[in-house]
């Protein structure tokens, strides 16, 4: 399970970064944002499943 949350993550991130540029490409500071929120979100996601993985060897 912990390989789909680090998937998650990684997915999360890369939606946030993308959401990020569009938004500061047209100018829409919510958008940008929303998209460092779900960046901040993805790259959490992540720590967390690699803090677990550490604790598990």
């Amino acid at each position: 399970m912990a390989g789909g949350q680090k998937a998650k993550g990684k997915m999360e991130e890369a939606t946030g970064k993308t959401k990020e540029a569009v938004g500061r490409t047209v100018g829409n500071e919510r958008m940008m944002a929303e998209g460092q929120a779900k960046k901040s979100k993805g790259a959490a996601r992540q720590a967390k499943e690699k803090t677990k993985d550490v604790f598990k060897h």
